[in-house]
């Protein structure tokens, strides 16, 4: 086996949980292979590059094993490698933030706010 689709190649190896979330993510422009924008039926081979946006995450995967039929997790990850790159950190520095629909807030509220800001 030499080379399979690749919404086929994205449902086996669990990037995607059904083949037609991975041709929806095809069709609407969230797979790229090799650096091209990819359909459904283009075909993956061992050493392309896959790019997948899904769920506002971009997985950077490339291929080792080409695979057509759904197999368990272990084995599924060892027919890629993931070079997802890390996301940024964190900002340092904490973030006051109010529950969305909390109404304003109460002068106790507001002096905590204050000493807060003072404290930056």
């Amino acid at each position: 086996m030499e080379s399979t689709r690749v919404d086929r190649w994205l449902w086996a190896v669990r990037l995607t949980k059904t083949r037609s979330d991975a041709a929806a993510a095809c069709r609407g422009g969230h797979v790229r292979v090799n650096d091209r924008p990819a359909k459904a039926a283009t075909s993956v081979s061992a050493g392309d590059e896959v790019r997948l946006r899904a769920h506002g995450i971009t997985k950077v995967v490339e291929v080792t094993r080409v695979i057509q039929k759904r197999v368990g997790a272990p084995e599924a990850a060892m027919c890629f490698i993931d070079r997802t790159p890390k996301p940024p950190p964190e900002a340092l520095v904490p973030v006051a933030r109010r529950d969305r629909g909390a109404g304003r807030p109460t002068k106790r509220d507001r002096r905590v706010l204050d000493k807060f800001r003072q404290g930056q």
